[in-house]
């Protein structure tokens, strides 16, 4: 690998005389990038979605909360009421995404720690995992979801009064006397921001850096 090309990758560096006298400029994307790390990193310690079951036999109804690497509330006593329709343990769902979730938001950070040294186009290849990770996060859900109501236990007691059916990763559904009611937690929210923060960075980004980039090709071509 050449060193044109990694000076490439990295992109135009910018003088500290010039960074100070243009602090805003140069200054905003790499705050931005900042304030999204920051909010990756406490979305970690909050929930990412929540689910409400109202089921007769409990007139206060079961709550369900999943953070990115662990379920807590009535997780036990919902998996009661799923086994007489078939559907498997809550705690079989998602395993892998469990295990790694915490490892990939450290990932996560460490992107965009690189993306703020990065002055080139090549940010947007770290920067863009990072945003599409809400939207990766609910459709993971739903196809778990969708996984766990289309292939019930043919032998559990329920089974003959029960169709195959696709829960709800997000909004009101529900199946027979069961209601459910999925709503987002404040973790995916802040990760939610999160994105739309980076893609405000990049904007900046691109605004800052790109008229450098121009002009460093352009001596390039003089030299050569």
């Amino acid at each position: 690998m050449s060193l044109g090309f990694i000076e490439r990758i990295i992109g135009p560096r910018v003088s500290p005389e010039e960074a100070w006298k243009r602090s805003l400029r140069y200054g905003t994307p790499g705050f931005l990038l900042l304030f999204a790390r920051i909010l990756l990193l406490v979305s970690l310690f909050l929930p990412y979605w929540h689910m409400e079951l109202q089921a007769p036999q409990y007139p206060s109804g079961l709550h369900m909360t999943a953070y990115l690497n662990h379920l807590t509330g009535d997780v036990v006593e919902i998996d009661g009421l799923n086994h007489y329709i078939g559907m498997r343990s809550l705690y079989e769902a998602a395993q892998i995404e469990r295990e790694v979730g915490v490892f990939i938001m450290i990932l996560f950070v460490v992107l965009l720690e690189l993306a703020a040294y990065i002055h080139s186009r090549w940010a947007v290849l770290l920067v863009a995992p990072v945003i599409f990770f809400p939207v990766v996060f609910l459709v993971d859900l739903q196809l778990w979801m969708r996984h766990f109501g289309l292939n019930l236990d043919p032998d559990a007691p329920l089974s003959n009064s029960i169709k195959p059916f696709v829960p709800t990763a997000l909004g009101r559904g529900g199946i027979g006397q069961f209601v459910t009611i999925a709503t987002p937690g404040i973790g995916l929210y802040l990760a939610t921001a999160a994105s739309i923060v980076l893609v405000a960075a990049l904007y900046f980004h691109r605004r800052a850096y790109l008229p450098l980039v121009r002009q460093q090709a352009a001596a390039n071509e003089r030299s050569t």
